[in-house]
């Protein structure tokens, strides 16, 4: 059984996030996955299995329980695919819990087909506050991620994250955004329920981010970065109900586990 480690959302090793991609031959039983997900320690592992020419299907796990949509372990999952376990293929569809997700290469890497992600506007919380250093001027929620918009690229970057405040916070996560200077838009995105207290680059939550600043910035196309200490960067479009994220991926490492999946 071959693992493959790859990082997303980069040109260059040991920048953008690494995720785990485990090609199957039929998808293992949850607990496997879930024990498989612990063992990397990574914040995605992927598995996938091949249902037919571009045809995949695809899960996600963290080493805190499975989880609905991944951006970068997608990402690298194409990457996988398209260069090693599928090498060729074109046009990739993922069937997923958050349905089906389609992913094409491009000269720059690979785009990404979502949903958008779902956002409404909240009061900004006594404890989204304290999670956020007092700096949170704009609130989001609506099942998924607390999203904090916040006044300050400089503020974000210098925030020192205080991981039992944001447990508190509602939601799977919390992500704090501000405008950019260099980009269009930067966050950082926190999970200390999921066991991933800073994830490197999420293209989930650009799912959301995205449409939330085409409408302040007045544009349907952008660059955001991640300011986490790795780093990453993604190229954004909103059309209507879908964000498209471009990203490219480079290769880690590839493994045996010694057993077959």
């Amino acid at each position: 059984m071959i693992q493959y480690i790859a990082d997303a959302f980069t040109d260059t090793l040991f920048s953008g996030n690494p995720a785990a991609v485990l090609p199957c031959r039929q998808m293992p039983a949850t607990e496997l996955m879930q024990a498989i997900a612990i063992e990397n320690n990574y914040s995605e592992t992927a598995f996938v299995v091949r249902r037919g020419k571009g045809e995949y299907d695809l899960k996600w796990f963290t080493p805190g329980g499975e989880v609905e949509l991944c951006g970068h372990a997608t990402l690298a999952t194409s990457f996988v695919l398209h260069r090693f376990a599928d090498r060729g293929v074109e046009e990739m569809h993922f069937h997923t819990l958050s349905g089906e997700l389609i992913v094409r290469p491009c000269p720059d890497g690979y785009t990404m087909d979502f949903p958008v992600g779902p956002y409404k506007a909240v009061p900004v919380t006594e404890e989204i506050l304290a999670a956020t250093g007092g700096l949170a001027k704009e609130a989001y929620y609506d099942g998924g991620d607390t999203v904090a918009v916040i006044g300050s690229e400089k503020d974000l970057a210098a925030l020192v994250p205080d991981y039992d405040a944001m447990r508190r916070v509602d939601g799977r996560g919390l992500v704090i955004t501000a405008r950019s200077q260099d980009f269009d838009f930067v966050s950082r995105c926190f999970y200390p329920k999921l066991n991933v207290p800073e994830d490197p680059v999420t293209g989930s939550a650009h799912t959301y981010l995205t449409p939330l600043w085409a409408g302040k910035l007045g544009k349907t196309e952008m660059v955001a970065r991640q300011l986490s200490p790795r780093g990453g960067t993604l190229h954004v479009r909103l059309e209507g109900q879908r964000v498209f994220i471009t990203g490219n991926a480079v290769l880690f490492m590839q493994g045996e586990i010694p057993f077959d999946l």
